[in-house]
């Protein structure tokens, strides 16, 4: 996937799948990044997706 194919929304369902978004939304709130990735992962989240997901952290830097 590449950026400008990105939607949040399926990642969102892939973590949905294995009753973790309320933790990733946590581990996003908190700029953790460590254990959204392992969360990501746990979902089954290809690896190019999950540096999208980390580069649009870093980017909001504490905006939503």
């Amino acid at each position: 996937m590449s950026e400008a194919d990105f939607e949040g929304t399926l990642v969102l369902e892939q973590l949905a799948r294995v009753n973790k978004v309320d933790e990733f939304l946590d581990a996003i709130d908190s700029d953790d990044e460590r254990s959204a990735v392992r969360l990501l992962k746990r979902a089954g989240v290809d690896t190019a997706t999950i540096n999208i997901v980390l580069k649009k952290m870093r980017q909001a830097d504490g905006r939503h």
